[in-house]
């Protein structure tokens, strides 16, 4: 496999990569435990995207589109690699924040 699809809800916080948030990295972990599991329970991924993720790409609820290896981070990639399409990630913490994945193909 080549290259995955995926989308991603990220909630930075002071102190993150490229951060512009004010949250701590407290409440930015307790926020995104919160949205893992709404989505546990069924809510959509998508709309959550367009109503809490920092990430430019949460306008699209939260589609990244197809990437290869080497251009996400590490923690990201080997996430959305090893995971089956239409599955969500637990949280993933990288240098930007806490992240979910679905991936989407």
């Amino acid at each position: 496999m080549s290259t995955v699809r995926a989308s991603h809800i990220l909630l930075m916080y002071k102190g993150s990569a490229r951060s512009t948030a004010t949250r701590s990295k407290e409440e930015a972990q307790q926020q995104i435990q919160g949205l893992a599991q709404e989505i546990a329970g069924g809510s959509d991924f998508g709309a959550l995207a367009k109503q809490h993720s920092d990430c430019p790409s949460g306008a699209k609820g939260g589609d990244l589109g197809s990437f290869g290896k080497g251009q996400m981070v590490p923690e990201f990639e080997q996430a959305a690699f090893s995971m089956g399409v239409g599955d969500v990630s637990g949280v993933i913490e990288t240098s930007f924040g806490y992240h979910l994945i679905k991936r989407t193909g």
